[in-house]
């Protein structure tokens, strides 16, 4: 015990990966055994019995369907002697190839005596059928066949294989109780080994926890250090997991820095607010996959007509999307807005919803101005969402810019 205490920590839990791996090592080995042993037994008495006893019964059943049967038509006339012939060679020759199926299957010694006895009144039947089947052959008809004969051979071949039926039927009810022994035996066995083994697991487990006690607060501060690593990666997750674009909440840190920098500066600041015209009805008509693809689509034309460093694209939620543009005037916003709408619409995106254009566009509330330190930080916001709603008022299709954050002045501009 005192060098399982001694142990550090890797190699306290590397001991007891060993220990749980040889314990189920063990327990696989035994249930492997049993299963095994199982598997011999379920064979003895399936194939050991119930396939034997049908093919006897195949066999008895073919006397009778099958050769009595052609037989009694035969004398009646029913059929004609060829006729007769094919179908005494037929059983006979499937008789003769069941009883070898039957004989290949193992034997005990106990009734190999019986089986060669049923064996040599099988070819004694067979014999006489055989000479009616050499009468049929002869073109000669059985009318004047003996029926007392037939029967008699008949009754005879049924009453030996039905003996035989019963035997394989008792060997399979004394295999079935000797199978429900074992395997309750085995059972019991690996009850208690899975006992034993459960009790020593649980004090060799006992004994290495305590001994890794002493590394419990270590592993607490790794933990808090750990749970603070995590919480600040999540903070820094700032993609849209559909477009790749930046999401929300990137959106609201760049928006403050670069207000900031532009009021600092008194530069133009630009903001764009897009929205895909008629969205829902998109959806609608063409299923999410579909409207999730046309999102990804809008995402990449911004991200192609808008590569500088300075501008920033967002997915803002929904089928809504936002761009921050720095050091673009008034009359250079408009172009790129203008390029976005073109560029979304060049996709040729089907929109049979659509009550604008029979592709997919887009709609802009475009915003740009010089920040200086009376510029509210919501005013761009709102505005952009004041000119969205005027692109869409307007017939959708289009932008709509304005640069006076104060006044309800606005340019407008139809793409």
């Amino acid at each position: 015990m005192q060098f399982i205490e001694a142990l550090k920590l890797k190699s306290k839990l590397f001991f007891l990966f060993i220990f749980i791996t040889m314990a189920l090592v063990s327990i696989g080995v035994m249930g492997a055994i049993n299963v095994d042993s199982m598997k011999k037994n379920l064979d003895s008495l399936y194939f050991g019995s119930l396939v034997p006893v049908t093919e006897l019964n195949e066999i008895l059943q073919t006397y009778h369907s099958g050769l009595a049967s052609t037989l009694y038509k035969a004398k009646g006339l029913e059929i004609s002697p060829s006729q007769t012939a094919y179908e005494l060679q037929t059983s006979l020759k499937k008789i003769n190839k069941t009883w070898d199926s039957y004989e290949s299957h193992f034997k005990r010694d106990a009734e190999l005596q019986y089986v060669e006895y049923v064996s040599v009144e099988i070819k004694a039947t067979n014999n006489y059928f055989q000479e009616m089947l050499k009468i049929s052959k002869d073109g000669k008809d059985m009318k004047d066949l003996s029926i007392s004969s037939l029967e008699k051979y008949v009754s005879h071949i049924h009453a030996v294989l039905q003996k035989l039926i019963n035997y394989e039927v008792n060997v399979a009810k004394f295999e079935r109780k000797n199978f429900l022994q074992e395997y309750n035996d085995s059972t019991f066995m690996l009850g208690v080994i899975l006992v034993l083994i459960i009790l020593t697991m649980q004090i060799i487990l006992y004994s290495v926890f305590r001994s890794i006690q002493s590394d419990h607060t270590k592993l607490e501060v790794a933990g808090k250090k750990l749970k603070k690593l995590n919480k600040q990666l999540e903070n820094v997750s700032y993609t849209d997991s559909l477009t790749s674009m930046h999401n929300r909440r990137y959106f609201n840190l760049i928006y403050d820095k670069e207000l900031k920098r532009a009021k600092r500066t008194h530069s133009h600041i630009t903001f764009m607010m897009l929205d895909i015209d008629y969205f829902k009805q998109y959806n609608d008509t063409y299923g999410h996959i579909e409207g999730d693809a046309a999102l990804k689509s809008v995402a990449k034309v911004l991200k192609d007509t808008l590569q500088r460093p300075s501008d920033f694209v967002f997915r803002l939620g929904g089928e809504e999307f936002g761009v921050i543009l720095t050091q673009t005037d008034e009359s250079n916003s408009a172009k790129l807005a203008d390029e976005i709408c073109e560029a979304v619409r060049s996709r040729e995106i089907k929109h049979e919803g659509s009550k604008v254009n029979e592709f997919l566009t887009i709609s802009i509330g475009v915003v740009c101005c010089i920040a200086d330190d009376a510029l509210n930080e919501d005013i761009l916001l709102s505005r952009a969402d004041e000119m969205l709603y005027n692109a869409k008022e307007d017939g959708r299709n289009r932008f709509v810019i304005t640069s006076n954050v104060s006044d309800a002045t606005i340019m407008q501009l139809s793409s």
